[in-house]
Formats: structure tokens, sequence, C-alpha cells
């Protein structure tokens, strides 16, 4: 299964650069792209360890190849990765009366979707490159930063504070 993610991934990438070349008429070096992605495949695969990454589900704060469902703000916590697959992180339930928290979430190669109340003070700034930020004020960033702050947001009381940067992904934050 690795082999073939990883030549999967590479054609996809080769597509991608095709569509771009004919499309915006951009001229981007495919093959130093691909061998640059290459490098970052197996880095990243020196880093989370034993050369089976694609089997590994990840960890309560990472996600990695498959689907994780994360309800809470656990205090453990205040970095979440996706990469290579989905999250759905539910942030309706937060407590804030201990005080403001704040978390980070990167999402490269992959789709994040958060849940918030609509009456939770937050504030998210999300960095997004070759991807997708949407936030629950209709604002969108697919290169460049998109920021979002709620009706009940004060910056001198208690409030949630939600830093993304995504990359060739998606992320989405919906308020309910």
């Amino acid at each position: 299964m690795g082999a073939g993610l990883l030549w999967g991934l590479i054609l996809i990438l080769i597509g991608i650069g095709i569509v771009i070349r004919v499309v915006f008429n951009v001229n981007i070096p495919l093959v130093k792209f691909v061998i640059a992605f290459l490098f970052i495949f197996i880095g990243i695969k020196m880093l989370v360890g034993n050369f089976h990454f694609w089997d590994r589900r990840g960890d309560e704060s990472t996600t990695i190849f498959s689907e994780s469902r994360i309800h809470g703000l656990d205090d453990k916590f205040k970095e979440y990765n996706v990469v290579f697959g989905s999250s759905t992180i539910d942030l309706r339930d937060v407590d804030l009366s201990e005080g403001s928290k704040e978390i980070r979430i990167n999402t490269i190669f992959g789709g994040c979707l958060i849940k918030i109340d609509e009456n939770t003070p937050v504030r998210i700034k999300a960095d997004a490159a070759f991807a997708s930020a949407k936030l629950p004020n209709g604002e969108t960033a697919a290169f460049g930063t998109g920021h979002y702050e709620s009706k009940a947001f004060n910056r001198d009381a208690n409030h949630l504070y939600i830093k993304c940067d995504v990359v060739f992904g998606g992320f989405e934050v919906r308020s309910y």
C-alpha cells in the first residue's frame, strides 16, 4: 500500500502541475517538484519512524492517513495535526471559565472541520497556501490569511484563539 500511495500522489501532483501549466500558463518545473515531494515524503516517514507510517492511525492530537473525531478541548493537547487524512474537531462545549485557550491546527494534504458554538467568544487566524480555508463570516483564503472574530469576542475577556495553517488541503469552521 505504501508504494502505491506514493506513486498515486506523485501522479496526482504531476497532473495538477500539467493543469496549472495549461490553464494558467504557469511553468512549473515538474521534475524538480516531484523530487522535492519525494524528499518531503521520505522526511515525514523518518520523523514518524519505522518507515510504515501509512499504517499509523495517529494519536489523540495527530491524524495521519485516517479519519478522526475529536470532541472537546483537552488541556494536554494545544496542537492538532492532520496529514493526508480528515478530522472533525467539535469545540462547541469548550469551557472558558478558567481563562482563555489557544490551539493550533495544522492541515497538510488533508481536510479539517471545526465546529464552534456561535455564542463562544472566538478569534480565528487561518493561513492558507494552495488550500481552502472557510470561516463562518463567509471569508475564504486560498493563498494568504483569513481572520474571524465572533460577535461575543472581547480581547479583554476569556476567549478561544484558533491558529490554523493549511497547505494543499481544506479547512472549514462552522458555527452552530
